[in-house]
Formats: C-alpha cells, structure tokens, sequence
C-alpha cells in the first residue's frame, strides 16, 4: 500500500474503514499509486514546456521581425502575439474531444508535435525570399494551436485525481505554467550571449544564433517530452472518492474498476464558472499589457527604463504567483475553494480601486510633437512595442511624460509610484488565487465524467480573454485615460463577484451535489 508518510499531493487513497470513505470503497496499491503520480508529473512538465513555448522567444521576436522582412509593422506585430492565443483557442475543443474518445497520449503527442514543427519553422522563416512575416504568423499561430494540449492535461489531472487531491495538483499545475513564463525570457536572454550573426550550419541552411537558438531548444524539449510520454504517461482515471473508473482511455481492464457514476451536470455552475475563468484572465491580461505603457506616461520614464523595470516588476509577480499557488494547497483545506475565489477578486478590485487618479498633483506632459510608444493608438501591437525595443538604442533625445495628444494628460492626476507597486502586489495575490480555484472548481462541478471538451472551452475562454484584454485597455486608456480605464475595471470586478455571489451555493462537487459525498 501507499505510505502514509507522504506530502498532500501525494496522500493516498486511505482513510478510516467507515461506510462512505476511501478505504470502504477501496485500497490503492503502492504501484498504482507511483504509476499515477508519475503520469500526473509528466504532465506537469508539459504544462511548464508549453508556456516557456510562449515566453522564450516573446521578448526578441520584434527585433527578428524588422530583421527577416522590412515591411512588418507594428500592426502586424500585434497579430503575430495574438496568433498564439488564436491557435490555442481553435485547439482546445479539438484536442479536449479527442482526448474523451481516445488515449489522452495520442493528442497531447500530435499537439507536442505540431509544437515542434512550428518551432522548426520559426528557425527558417529568414530564408525565404519574400513574406517573411507570414511564415512567422503560422510559426506563432502553430505553436498556438499545439499548447492547445493544455486542455487534455488540465482534463487529465482532473479526472486522475480525487477531491481531496485535485486542488493541491491544480496548484501544482498553474505553478508549472507560471514558472515557464518566468525562466522562458531568462532562457533568451541567455541565448542573447550568442549574438545576430551566431553560426551558419550550411548542410541544412540553418542559421543559429540569439533569435533562432531559443525556439531549437524548444524544439529539443518538445522531442524528450514525446519520448517521457511514450514511456512514462500511462492512463489513470478515479472518481472523486479516489476508485479506479473503467474507460475507453484506458489500456487495459482492472477487475477493481468501477464504472463512472450518473448523474447530470449542473450546467448553470459550469457556465458561471467559465465566465469567472475569462473575466480574470481578461483582468491579469489587460493589467500586464498597461505596466509599460502606464509607467512611461506617469513617471517620464523612457522606453529602455520602462522595459527593464517593467520587466523587473511582471518577474517578481511571476515568483509571487508561485508562492501563492504553493499557499494555496494549505489555505484551501481550512476555508475551502469558494471562499478563496472571492478572496481573490476582492483583493483584485482593492488593487484596481488603489490605481484611480487622486489628488492635485499632474504628470510631466510631453509637449514635442512625437508620439513616444505609450501611445497605442488603434492596435494591439503599437501598445506592446515597447517590450521589443532595444536597449542599445540611443535614448538621450527621446521625449519622455505623458503625450499632450492623449487629453486627459492636462486634466488627470497622475498615479503614484507607491501606488502602482500596492496595486502590483495585489493584483499578484488576487489573480494566481482566483485562476486556480475557478478551474479547481469546475473540474469538480463536471465529475468522473470525460472533461476533454469542457477543459477545452475552458481553455479557449481564456485564450480569448488574452487577446481581447489587452485590445480593451489599450482603447479605453488611450482615449478616456487611467481613472475611466480602471473604474470600467473596479465595475466589472464588482458584476463578477455579484456573479459568483449568486452562484456561490452551486459551486459544488458533482459528488457533493448528489449526496455520494459529505462536503
């Protein structure tokens, strides 16, 4: 049997011998047990491959750009960020219903595939000889649609796991992903060392160096994490009391098994659920895109200073965010998964509400007729340039402050310093809080039940979240500012936790809601 001596991830199924509980219903073998655990790590990894296949290029892939195909704009660099989220969004249902019919090994390895393919293809798009720019959309939008594995593992881990332990191995999920997004532009920033011209492999025509060099390690990843699934992933499914269920995902029948438990879903729960999901990751998404933007116009930094210290301040959220995704497997036992997603927001509308404009004193106005790249004007792309600038350039004639043509310069106060860091802390304990307890929560309103195609919305709605965010801030800050800008953000917290108040008694688990189980 499973040893008891074991951290919460890992606590095995065991329990008292009363009717109702783990043990009554079934032992879990010690080699059951590693076999499953292992599986789950497994795709940990992939979860945390996934995002460094988002982040480790994202930090050089303007200056390659400009550099493979002259006739990229910024306009356009917009839409190459937002292909991934396009790809991933167009991805999950497919690969979510796959995996409800099929061994969940067969599309997370087409989907890892597709992945490094795509980042083969991102090498080469310097070759061609015109359109440049085109081959790197699919490259991006590719890469996209193959993190839309990210459904099949969130499915996965859910219907291989029981009550007690599907929000420890949530949080253990997202923490994965945060920890990609972190160390992916330390990654390329490593690979910086190597330079523009790096080597040329003549015999395929490869040319590695500090833009291409990134997405070959990827690449490289991608083919180990197909190989540990071969070997290693094997497909496990328990009910919400931890008893192994018989599926059409598995390999071969046990005679513990037990078939999946009826019921109907509570299909108002997973709706709400999924609006919760995409209104927080809208909010993280809108917030992460004005940091830039922000700082340049309040406090007249330039860009060079604005990336760095920008850059300094999303990394020291990114460490938070694990932080709290480790608090929270310890938090959510004593006062439970609910009451941490309206912790959450409400620490997200404090953080908002600490941004408005008070006070008599103003910004520094840019008066020159120069639009610095706080100015985002009407696309995507123009707002995040700024990330893509590089430091080499010389800034000492560059104007700084907030540009008169933006309006509401001259009449609104500017957003202190200390502010702005209150409001970052804030927003970094509210959002990882409320991310992993709304899809904790959703797996457990679906059940034993397949949630392939239910992680697959789930996981579009936050795809779609992640480029319509930075569209709405981008709009709404340019035209009305900061005080319009984060009002319309503290209103839609405040309808979004008036939501989760009405639903709250139905965000329950499946086996909770049909008395199989004692919440």
């Amino acid at each position: 049997m499973a040893s008891l001596g074991v951290d919460s991830e890992q606590e095995p199924l065991l329990g008292d011998t009363t009717p109702g509980s783990r043990e009554w219903d079934i032992i879990e073998t010690e080699e059951h047990f590693k076999s499953r655990w292992r599986s789950i790590r497994i795709l940990y990894l992939t979860m945390f491959l996934s995002s460094v296949g988002f982040s480790i290029v994202i930090m050089s892939i303007w200056p390659y750009l400009q550099k493979i195909d002259q006739t990229a704009d910024a306009s356009f660099l917009g839409w190459i960020i937002a292909s991934f989220s396009l790809g991933q969004m167009v991805a999950s249902p497919i690969f979510g219903l796959w995996s409800n019919y099929r061994p969940r090994k067969e599309p997370l390895i087409v989907s890892i595939f597709i992945s490094v393919a795509a980042n083969c293809l991102y090498a080469y798009v310097h070759v061609p000889a015109s359109h440049n720019k085109y081959y790197m959309l699919a490259a991006r939008g590719l890469v996209g649609f193959g993190a839309g594995n990210v459904a099949v593992i969130r499915s996965y881990i859910a219907g291989a796991t029981s009550l007690q332990e599907r929000t420890s191995s949530m949080a253990n999920t997202s923490a994965c992903q945060a920890l990609g997004f972190i160390l992916g532009p330390v990654f390329q920033t490593c690979f910086a060392l190597i330079g523009e011209k790096g080597v040329m492999w003549d015999v395929i025509k490869l040319q590695i160096n500090m833009y291409t060099a990134p997405v070959l390690l990827g690449a490289f990843l991608g083919i180990l994490n197909i190989i540990l699934i071969l070997t290693v992933l094997r497909e496990h499914r328990v009910d919400d009391s931890g008893r192994q269920c018989k599926n059409i995902n598995f390999e071969e029948a046990s005679t513990d098994e037990v078939q999946v438990p009826q019921g109907n879903i509570d299909q108002v729960a997973v709706v709400a659920t999924s609006v919760l999901f995409f209104v927080i990751l809208f909010i993280f998404a809108l917030f992460e895109t004005i940091v830039t933007p922000l700082t340049m116009d309040m406090y007249a930094w330039t860009r060079e200073q604005a990336v760095l210290y920008g850059g300094i301040i999303l990394a020291a959220l990114g460490v938070e965010a694990v932080i709290i995704f480790m608090g929270i497997k310890l938090l959510s036992k004593k006062i439970g998964e609910r009451a941490l997603l309206l912790g959450g927001l409400i620490i997200i509308w404090v953080g908002f509400f600490v941004l408005l404009p008070w006070g008599n004193q103003f910004p520094k106005i840019q008066w020159e007729d120069l639009h610095n790249n706080s100015i985002p004007n009407t696309t995507f792309g123009e707002v995040i340039i700024t990330l893509w600038k590089s430091p080499r350039e010389d800034h000492s004639e560059e104007p700084t402050g907030c540009p008169v043509e933006q309006a509401w310069c001259l009449y609104t106060p500017m957003i202190h310093l200390a502010q702005f860091l209150i409001s970052a802390v804030l927003v970094g304990i509210g959002y990882p809080s409320c991310s992993v307890m709304s899809y904790t929560l959703y797996s457990k309103i679906l059940g034993p039940n397949p949630q392939g195609v239910y992680m697959g919305w789930l996981t579009a709605s936050g795809s779609a979240a992640r480029i319509l965010g930075p569209v709405f801030i981008s709009q709404v800050y340019t035209a009305w500012g900061p005080r319009w800008a984060f009002s319309l953000v503290c209103g839609m917290v405040v309808l979004t936790i008036t939501l989760l108040g009405a639903v709250y008694r139905r965000l329950i688990a499946f086996s909770v809601r049909h008395g199989r189980i004692q919440e």
